[in-house]
């Protein structure tokens, strides 16, 4: 067995000290009163002070999009792009990782290559195979499924079919709503992507509000196939409690990005799983205009974090929302691992450093300018990641 000594530890409830976490192969053991488990045929590991903490679970991420085709026209070997991921997601403490990968027919920004049909297939095949091939963390496929996608739904269908999807996101970007709902904000991010005049930004923005959507009959037969297979379901973007009533009608148990505190809250009220981006709370708001991380932590509006698109962002969230709002580290720890391991319906055996729990395990220390630093990792049991700063 193995037994970390000397550290805080994260429950669901409270921050224990004194206490030692026991490792026993794959699993938690127990959680013992520290100097009660022998040293006789164990591995004792002192941690010095630093915090442990269940392995960190990231529902929504593109970042591997990013690590597969670092430029639009540059497209690494997708195998290895994943290894290479996993090195980083691993120093970030994430040891459960669901990869967003977007299926959608047409985009009014640039076309990224990775996102291509083809492409798409390929990545998740190389995701599909990491559960039987040597990896660092568990690999998932979140599936975002763009609703003006009306030709791509039978394939969506066949990853649900193959076992292939881990969880499944109905997303709306037309403008004038959602994410977009601020007409001025959509133009100045599309002239970001493309040299457009205001005339063919009109023309854009009237071409997008024009396509085709699938039905809500379709969307809800997706949901039902998806649950069937015990697949988590969220909506993106949610900005009325009208949007609520109607995925409340497809079962859906996640909000991600609500877009105001108001829908936020009403989510909540719902028993809704709210999801926000832990970088909103590091550059201090949303970088589209909408709902603050932060003041939804505090109002209890959101109750899960995500790195979205900066893995680095997702440990550090929770240090800043304790440390510089206040909030309890271990209601701040769960934002990152029991919740969203409620949340995609996997809380039975990971999300807390509970006996009998697969052993995720990330040790943290805090550094001189209080930044947390992952300094050991531990998934399914197996010692996979040590570092140390110099001094």
């Amino acid at each position: 067995m193995i037994v970390l000594t000397n550290g805080t530890i994260a429950t669901p409830e409270e921050m224990l000290t004194g206490f030692d976490l026991v490792i026993d192969g794959s699993h938690i053991a127990s959680v013992d009163r520290a100097g009660t488990t022998g040293a006789v045929g164990n591995e004792i590991v002192d941690v010095g002070g630093a915090f442990v903490l269940p392995g960190l679970i990231d529902v929504h991420s593109d970042y591997i999009e990013h690590m597969a085709a670092p430029r639009p026209t540059s497209m690494m070997d997708f195998t290895f792009a994943l290894r290479e991921a996993e090195r980083e997601l691993i120093s970030h403490g994430i040891t459960t990782m669901y990869h967003s990968l977007s299926i959608y027919d047409y985009t009014e920004f640039s076309h990224l290559p990775i996102r291509s049909v083809e492409n798409t297939r390929k990545l998740i095949d190389v995701i599909d195979r990491t559960h039987a091939s040597e990896h660092f963390i568990h690999h998932r496929f979140h599936a975002r499924f763009e609703i003006d996608n009306v030709n791509r739904v039978e394939e969506l269908r066949e990853y649900i079919r193959e076992g292939k999807v881990h969880l499944l996101s109905f997303m709306d970007h037309t403008p004038g709503q959602g994410q977009y709902r601020n007409l001025e904000i959509y133009r100045e991010t599309l002239k970001g992507y493309r040299n457009l005049s205001d005339d063919e930004v009109d023309r854009v923005i009237a071409h997008s509000q024009g396509r085709e959507k699938l039905t809500v009959e379709t969307l809800r037969s997706l949901a039902r196939e998806a649950r069937a297979c015990g697949i988590a379901v969220a909506s993106h973007d949610d900005d009325s409690v009208e949007k609520l009533d109607l995925i409340s009608d497809f079962d859906a148990s996640i909000s991600e990005f609500p877009i105001t505190l108001e829908v936020a809250l009403a989510a909540r009220s719902r028993g809704l799983h709210t999801v926000a981006g832990a970088p909103n709370i590091l550059l201090g708001g949303s970088h589209s205009g909408n709902l603050s991380a932060a003041e939804a932590i505090l109002a209890d509006a959101v109750d899960v974090l995500c790195s979205d698109y900066y893995p680095a962002a997702l440990l550090k969230a929770v240090f800043v929302m304790h440390r510089q709002h206040g909030r309890p580290l271990h209601e701040m720890v769960r934002l990152v691992t029991h919740n969203p391991a409620a949340a995609v319906q996997v809380d039975d055996h990971v999300g807390s450093l509970t006996p009998g729990k697969r052993a995720d395990v990330v040790v943290v220390d805090v550094l001189d300018d209080q930044s947390p630093a992952v300094a050991r990792a531990y998934v399914a049991g197996a010692h996979v990641y040590s570092a140390a700063y110099r001094r």
